[in-house]
C-alpha cells in the first residue's frame, strides 16, 4: 500500500508558475512510475505527466511538453510537477498517481492522492 498526499495548489494568473509535491509513504516505489492527472469537471481524468522512480525517465502529455517538468526525490519520497506559463486551460484538479502503468490504448492507476485544486485566472 502506498498513501499519497499532495500541497502546493492554488489560485494563479496566467503565465505563472506553481510547483505541486506529492509526498509518498508506504511501500517500496522503486518500481514504479509516479506522476500526475488532472481532472475537469464533467471530464475525464487524464494523464499529464509521469517519472520512473528508478531511473528518471519522465513522460508527459503534449500540451505540458515545455511548460511542465516532473521529478523526483528518491530520498524523501517526493514528487514534483513543476507548471511553468500556465495556462487558463490548465484549471483542474490535479492528482499524483501510483504505481502507473502504460497501455497503448491508456493507463492505469493503482494509488491516488485526494487531489489539489490549481487554477489559472486569464
Amino acid at each position: 500500500q502506498v498513501q499519497l498526499v499532495e500541497s502546493g495548489g492554488g489560485l494563479v494568473q496566467a503565465g505563472d508558475s506553481l510547483r505541486l509535491s506529492c509526498a509518498a509513504s508506504g511501500r517500496t516505489l522503486s518500481t514504479q512510475i509516479m506522476g500526475w492527472f488532472r481532472q475537469v469537471p464533467g471530464q475525464d481524468r487524464e494523464f499529464v505527466a509521469g517519472v520512473s522512480w528508478n531511473d528518471g525517465l519522465t513522460y508527459y502529455q503534449n500540451t505540458v511538453k515545455g511548460r511542465f517538468t516532473v521529478s523526483r526525490d528518491n530520498t524523501a519520497n517526493i514528487v514534483y510537477l513543476q507548471m511553468t506559463s500556465l495556462k487558463p486551460e490548465d484549471t483542474a484538479v490535479y492528482y499524483c498517481a501510483g504505481d502507473i502503468r502504460r497501455y497503448r490504448s491508456g493507463y492505469t492507476v493503482l494509488y491516488w492522492g485526494q487531489g489539489t485544486q490549481v487554477t489559472v485566472s486569464s
